[in-house]
C-alpha cells in the first residue's frame, strides 16, 4: 500500500471509528458498505481496509447474509476492557516518557492543550478525537509493538463505553488526569508517568 492509500485508508478508520465511539453507529445495528462509505466520505477501497482494522479490533462483525454489524456493548465489556488496561497502560505510559523523541512529546503536549480547550468548551466529542490522538502518538512513541498492538482496541472500546455515560464533570477529571499522564511524559519521568496513568485508569474505572 502507497503511503498516500494509507493515509486514506486511515482517514476513513478515524471517521468510522469516531461514529462508533461517538454511538452515531449504535450498537448492535446492521449497515452496509454503501451506507459507510457515504459516512467515511472515501472510497471503496480506504473503506475496506478501515472496516477489517474495526473488524479486528471487535468494533464490527461480519455477519454472512446479513452484512456487517456495529458490535453491541456487553454489560460486562466495561470490568473486561478496564481491568486489562490496567495491567497494561502504565507499562507503555513508563516506556513513552523513557523513549519518546522530542516530536513525540511536542505533539502530546498539544494534544494536552487541545483536551483543555476542548473542557473549556464542553465539547466531549472533540474530546474523543484528542482521546484519539493521545493514543497514536503513544503508540507511535512506544517501542515495543506487541504492547502496543494490544492496548489499541482496548483503548477504543473503551472511549465508546466512556461516551455512553459520561458527562461534562467526567471530561473535565479525565483531562486534568490526562495533562498530569503528559507532563510526566514531557519530563522522562517513567515512574510518575505510570503512576499518573495508573490514577487515569482507576478513575475511568470508578
Amino acid at each position: 500500500m502507497t503511503e498516500s492509500a494509507a493515509s486514506q485508508a486511515h482517514l476513513a478508520y478515524l471517521a468510522l471509528e469516531g461514529l462508533i465511539v461517538t454511538l452515531k453507529l449504535k450498537p448492535g445495528s446492521l449497515v452496509t458498505e454503501r451506507q459507510l462509505i457515504a459516512l467515511a466520505g472515501h472510497g471503496r477501497t480506504p473503506v475496506r481496509e478501515a472496516i477489517q482494522k474495526l473488524e479486528w479490533q471487535g468494533l464490527i462483525a461480519v455477519r454472512p447474509r446479513a452484512g456487517l454489524q456495529i458490535t453491541a456493548i456487553r454489560p460486562e465489556d466495561h470490568a473486561e476492557v478496564m481491568a486489562t488496561r490496567r495491567q497494561l497502560e502504565p507499562l507503555a505510559a513508563d516506556l513513552v516518557a523513557r523513549h519518546a523523541g522530542g516530536a513525540h512529546r511536542e505533539q502530546l503536549v498539544a494534544c494536552a492543550q487541545a483536551m483543555t480547550a476542548c473542557s473549556i468548551h464542553s465539547d466531549m466529542e472533540g474530546f474523543l478525537a484528542a482521546d484519539k490522538a493521545f493514543d497514536e502518538i503513544m503508540e507511535a512513541a512506544c517501542p515495543n509493538r506487541f504492547l502496543t498492538a494490544a492496548l489499541a482496541p482496548l483503548q477504543t472500546h473503551a472511549r465508546r463505553l466512556w461516551f455512553a455515560r459520561a458527562d461534562n464533570r467526567q471530561m473535565d477529571r479525565s483531562v486534568d488526569l490526562h495533562v498530569k499522564v503528559i507532563r510526566a511524559i514531557r519530563n522522562a519521568d517513567g515512574p510518575a508517568a505510570a503512576a499518573a496513568m495508573a490514577t487515569l485508569i482507576d478513575d475511568l474505572t470508578g
